[in-house]
């Protein structure tokens, strides 16, 4: 089995999450392969970039996830892929998909609506990480306990 190593970002905007549609209509957060001597924070930044247009800065690690899948290529040869995701913030709004890479939409979800658009529950529990971490900022800066 072969390993692959991604990071990508829950990129937040006001109260909403960057998420991307794929041409099979799947909405998916933004993520890539890391680069050999690219560090994973490095990764990340690049690839939202990438896909999206958008420069995104990282607040802070939200986790990991694993899954496999078969590679399309080398028909039966399986991919563990892991993934690094951070929790991100940008100035701007505009984003654009990354056409080349099967994205047609890009598009800032409010919080509420964001898990119902995600089509992966491993990206649904990383979301939900990332908005109680985005909560507990926003209540501080507001003063609230």
């Amino acid at each position: 089995m072969r390993e692959e190593t991604s990071a990508g970002g829950v990129v937040v905007f006001s109260n909403a999450i960057l998420l991307l549609k794929k041409y099979n209509k799947d909405w998916v957060l933004p993520k890539g392969r890391n680069e050999q001597g690219e560090k994973l924070e490095q990764t990340a930044v690049r690839e939202v970039y990438e896909e999206s247009m958008i420069k995104a800065e990282i607040l802070k690690y939200l986790g990991e996830i694993h899954y496999t899948f078969n590679d399309n290529i080398d028909i039966g040869d399986k991919i563990h892929k892991t993934v690094y995701w951070y929790l991100m913030t940008t100035q701007n709004n505009e984003c654009y998909p990354q056409k080349e890479e099967g994205f047609v939409e890009a598009r800032f979800i409010e919080f509420d609506k964001a898990l119902d658009y995600a089509k992966y529950e491993d990206e649904k529990s990383i979301i939900k990480v990332a908005i109680e971490h985005m909560k507990k900022i926003n209540s501080k800066k507001s003063g609230k306990k």
